[in-house]
């Protein structure tokens, strides 16, 4: 009789830590689509703000420091991509620490989306610097 109730809370035990784990991988998702958030409102933010600031200059309004569409846009910019590229980091570390109790997989949605957001962040970045050259 003891060794039934052993093997049944061993095995409650280990399905209870796969869903610990389960949590904990839905909790990273979460984290890394709210890092995708705000990184997407700052590189788009400031991508909206270089075009606009750069649409008026071009179109003979006077700005009172004419570099600042390029300040602005590069700032927000890179916070956006660098927010991003940090974010993905910190979920890929996340799951390899994760791996040790439960067998995850890397190529998740979540993982795929921050790393096109990071690519298309890293773009906007170098297309706003190259422009200036």
């Amino acid at each position: 009789m003891a060794n039934v109730e052993a093997r049944s809370a061993n095995k409650l035990a280990e399905e209870r830590t796969d869903l610990a784990t389960t949590r904990t991988l839905m909790a990273a998702d979460r984290t890394l689509m709210a890092w995708t958030r705000t990184a997407l409102s700052m590189i788009s933010f400031g991508f909206t703000i270089y075009k606009l600031l750069e649409g008026f200059r071009e179109a003979g309004v006077h700005l009172a420091h004419p570099h600042s569409p390029r300040s602005i846009g590069l700032f927000l910019t890179g916070m956006g991509t660098v927010s991003m590229v940090l974010g993905t980091i910190e979920y890929w570390r996340l799951i390899v620490s994760l791996r040790e109790y439960h067998p995850v997989s890397i190529c998740r949605p979540t993982f795929f989306v921050a790393l096109v957001m990071a690519l298309a962040g890293s773009f906007l970045f170098m297309s706003i610097i190259i422009r200036l050259l």
